[in-house]
């Protein structure tokens, strides 16, 4: 008998700050972007995306500006190209007071702080959020978040994974190994809350970290918080395979994209792990209502401030290349995979090559059409490249997520590709089926107890 077609997932892919990817978007006079700063702004966002059965919102963030362009962080100013910026997980918990099921997926550097630190910050979001809490691992790629750090740069790409492999080692005995499950008795008539024995000490005495202290927050509903990782160069992925369950991938031509998530399948063999594509969409009633709203939101775009956030991610200087430059090959110490993908989807990665693409000021091509036509992009998707969902971008807000909620999703349930409700549980019992933890073979699994 043949499978059963796979379900869509959705995120939405966001940051707290007038500027993310598609770059200029904010001075669309529809636009609500510059309204960040309003509680009321996420509130209302999460609501929508769980009306919509989103899984899970997606906070991007960075802790440097973007002066690699020009050696200046002027232009990155100028443009809002992610700066000004909020703490994203501050805003979490307001989200999770106004939705039952949404997921939130939160970008945090393990760079700049020790385990412990972190390990607290989830677990008391983990509780919060009654187990909808995610970690998109990240290692920093700006050496002006080293500089703000006091730092005069940042580690080496492949030092950078080391020393993450080392943190999650030490986390992963916070969460899973400090408390023992039985260990909170809340005992009023003996006065006992917790049973001493059955709290553990973690010692750790590595090559970058040291730790003798228990974790300090009791069990929370995961554990571990849903683990995501969006590094896709090789040593990117082999950490992808040890730690991830779910991986975000920066996009390319299919066959390209299919490799990438046929390899960390592969890796993390037999762990299941889901692959979300990056993707901005356009979504009309028609067609032509689709390429109506392209052209009224390209005349937003802001190509420096594209280039000012692709310097930044390439770690290239674009400023300082002709428009037929190619881009320089020798790998750098920011995101290695989108120069990966650039020479992917062109036949000559140059800059002119590169603004070419920038059709809404960011180097994803949007996907446009009417909500069927959309819909058959993205099932293709799934189809071909063995993609599990898609983190989306955002062009005009709200219009954008109102368009995927109202127009596409109901062509996605009609034709079978999509959940007509949300599933019980924590966040990573709606993504995976299982239970609310960690399961072996997963390193956080050895520990747990």
């Amino acid at each position: 008998m043949n499978a059963a077609p796979r379900e869509i997932r959705l995120n939405a892919f966001d940051m707290a700050t007038p500027g993310h990817i598609q770059q200029g978007m904010w001075t669309h006079p529809r636009d609500r972007a510059t309204d960040y700063l309003s509680l009321a702004y996420w509130t209302g966002l999460a609501r929508t995306l769980e009306r919509g059965l989103f899984d899970g919102l997606f906070l991007a963030d960075v802790l440097g500006v973007y002066d690699v362009h020009g050696g200046s962080q002027d232009a990155a100013v100028r443009g809002g190209v992610q700066i000004p910026l909020l703490d994203p997980m501050l805003l979490v918990p307001a989200m999770a007071a106004v939705t039952q099921h949404l997921g939130f997926g939160v970008t945090v550097n393990l760079a700049w702080e020790p385990p412990a630190l972190l390990a607290r910050r989830f677990s008391t979001l983990d509780h919060l959020t009654g187990g909808r809490i995610g970690w998109n691992i990240v290692t920093g790629y700006l050496d002006s978040a080293a500089r703000a750090m006091g730092l005069d740069r940042q580690m080496a790409h492949d030092d950078r994974y080391d020393m993450a492999d080392e943190f999650m080692a030490v986390v992963y005995r916070l969460w899973e190994e400090s408390w023992a499950a039985d260990a909170v008795q809340a005992d009023r008539a003996a006065g006992v809350y917790a049973d001493p024995a059955r709290v553990a000490r973690i010692r750790h005495e590595g090559r970058q970290y040291r730790l003798d202290a228990p974790h300090l927050v009791e069990p929370s509903p995961q554990r571990t918080p849903v683990l995501y990782q969006a590094g896709a160069s090789d040593r990117g992925r082999a950490f992808a395979a040890l730690h991830a369950e779910c991986v975000f991938l920066n996009g390319g031509p299919k066959p390209h994209v299919a490799g990438l998530v046929a390899d960390l399948r592969a890796r993390a063999a037999p762990r299941p792990i889901r692959a979300f594509l990056g993707a901005t969409l356009i979504v009309g009633r028609t067609s032509a209502e689709a390429r109506d709203k392209l052209e009224d939101y390209r005349r937003c775009t802001n190509v420096e401030a594209a280039l000012v956030h692709a310097s930044a991610s390439l770690g290239i200087d674009l400023a300082a290349l002709g428009l037929d430059d190619e881009l320089p090959t020798a790998p750098g110490n920011a995101i290695q995979s989108n120069v990966t993908a650039l020479r992917a989807a062109a036949p000559r990665a140059t800059k002119r090559a590169l603004i070419d693409r920038m059709i809404l000021g960011s180097r994803q091509p949007p996907i446009i059409g009417s909500a069927q036509e959309v819909a058959a992009a993205l099932i293709a998707w799934v189809d071909d490249a063995d993609v599990d969902g898609f983190n989306l971008s955002r062009t005009v807000m709200p219009d954008c997520i109102e368009d995927v909620v109202d127009l596409l999703v109901p062509v996605l349930q009609d034709r079978g590709r999509y959940k007509r409700g949300h599933a019980p549980g924590t966040y990573r019992e709606k993504l995976f089926g299982a239970g609310p933890r960690l399961a072996a073979p997963h390193p956080a699994a050895a520990v747990a107890r």
